[in-house]
């Protein structure tokens, strides 16, 4: 038996947190009431210090002050937060991470298990966003693997919310888990920036290709501040773009609150504020 999504009606804010080594605290963040805010801990990664694959056991790498204590605090100062641990990013250190194919996928997904559990335990968190983004050439167990993963930790009910990050050269992988798994799986957070779109109407066209593949309900548009793809004020441009042309804008994802201190979070706020105020229910 596998759980299905959860999805609450409330509009989702998704911003990824603690991944450039930048000291920043949760309460440095605007949260908004009426918003399900996730932060995104960036990242756990089953690899050891010197970037050597630990087969599944994961540990986290995120910004030491991202504390378990800190996470506490935020959640009980508002309570429409969740926290997510994402899995591997690109790099540890200089060194690029990859799926490696475990040999025993059961193994794998029983040593991935238990670590995020404690995980879980620890950090107080809600769910996990899946982001690997470097795959091996010939047929990965990629999908098997993460869709067992998920299904496991919410039939246990470890965790509420499972999210997954593709961009435009890993749409096949996250593709065949997204059509295995689809059910799991709560929102994409696709990244579009990746795109290199920079205009609406661009954006629009992009955001349309991807709700083909991966569906429009759980499509989350989304921005990398003082980064690439849509920059500025286009972004709110796309947004109502996307509006306009009866897409249900759930939900922005927004990389990362670590690149947002250098403007007061100007991006958080107007998000935020572009959720409450969109037509879309």
């Amino acid at each position: 038996m596998r759980v299905g999504s959860k999805f609450d009606g409330n509009k989702v804010m998704m911003e990824y947190i603690g991944a450039t080594g930048i000291p920043i605290t949760f309460n440095s963040v605007p949260i908004f009431d009426n918003i399900d805010f996730h932060f995104i801990l960036s990242f756990a990664i089953d690899a050891d210090p010197s970037a050597i694959p630990q087969n599944g056991k994961f540990s986290p790498y995120w910004e030491p002050s991202l504390t378990p204590e800190s996470v506490a605090a935020i959640k009980a100062q508002h309570p429409n937060v969740k926290t997510l641990a994402s899995l591997s990013g690109w790099s540890l250190g200089d060194t690029v991470l990859r799926w490696n194919n475990p040999p025993n996928p059961n193994l794998w997904i029983s040593n991935a298990f238990s670590t995020l559990q404690a995980l879980v335990v620890k950090y107080h968190l809600d769910g996990i966003d899946i982001d690997y983004e470097n795959f091996p050439k010939h047929d990965s167990n990629f999908a098997f693997c993460i869709g067992e993963l998920i299904t496991l930790l919410k039939n246990q009910s470890v965790i509420l919310v499972a999210t997954i990050a593709p961009f435009y050269s890993t749409v096949p992988p996250y593709l065949e888990l997204f059509h295995g798994y689809g059910e799991v799986i709560d929102f994409v957070n696709y990244q579009f920036y990746t795109d290199k779109v920079k205009t609406a109407e661009a954006y629009l066209k992009t955001f349309e290709l991807r709700a083909k593949q991966f569906g429009r309900v759980k499509l989350l548009p989304s921005y990398e501040v003082n980064g690439r793809g849509i920059q500025g004020d286009a972004f709110f441009e796309a947004l109502s773009l996307l509006d306009e042309n009866g897409f249900d804008v759930n939900g922005v994802m927004i990389f990362s609150a670590d690149a947002s201190l250098s403007n007061d979070f100007h991006f958080e706020t107007k998000s935020q504020q572009f959720l409450l105020n969109s037509t879309t229910p």
